[in-house]
């Protein structure tokens, strides 16, 4: 996916501008079968044992023909997600505060920030550990994104670089579904990542 930076905030993000290749009707079919059998697959159990293979089943394609779109598991998992992702990144570059941009305090926009991906990771956790397992996470576009984002907030600390890293480490997948299984609630979590936002960001004078 092209890439550019948001001209306001700085932020990377996709690029809408180039329309799409035309796609024949029999690959769009297989894709939708694909990300269907897929999503399905990763929901049902542990997204880390989901192989190509079992996901070429599912679909009823061949295996070559899924490693000629996908090169990997994790792969799929991205395009499901990209989505979901990047309606939330509109509304942190152009929806109503705190979430989005305006003259709000960083904590309380982070607590926002904090509070959106909590919903995302609620519905779409398995995709999140499909996509997102072991260092694979800092290698995606919208964990680029969310640093960015991050940093910005966290620009009147003394390393807001290496604080975003320490910021975004909360929402990994892996610890979310953790707190999960141990019965914590989303509004829990929620409420803990805002009391970190607001006792680690300075407030604005």
């Amino acid at each position: 996916m092209t890439k550019r930076t948001d001209l306001i905030t700085g932020l990377p993000v996709a690029e809408d501008g180039a329309a799409p290749p035309r796609e024949r009707a029999d690959a769009a079919r297989n894709r939708a079968r694909v990300l269907a059998a897929a999503e399905e697959l990763f929901a049902a159990g542990d997204p880390a044992a989901v192989t190509m293979e079992d996901i070429a089943k599912a679909a009823g394609i061949g295996r070559g023909t899924l490693y000629r779109r996908y090169p990997d598991r994790a792969s799929i998992a991205r395009a499901l997600l990209d989505e979901h992702e990047r309606a939330l990144q509109h509304e942190i570059l152009r929806g109503a505060p705190p979430l989005g941009p305006d003259e709000v305090d960083p904590a309380e926009r982070l607590a926002a920030f904090y509070a959106a991906m909590v919903d995302l990771l609620e519905r779409h956790v398995h995709l999140l550990l499909g996509a997102e397992t072991g260092s694979a996470r800092y290698e995606t576009g919208a964990y680029a994104f969310w640093h960015a984002h991050v940093r910005l907030l966290a620009k009147a600390t003394p390393d807001p670089e290496t604080l975003a890293d320490v910021l975004l480490a909360p929402l990994a997948p892996e610890l979310y579904r953790r707190q999960r299984e141990q019965g914590i609630p989303p509004t829990r979590i929620k409420a803990a990542l805002a009391h970190l936002a607001r006792t680690t960001l300075p407030a604005i004078a």
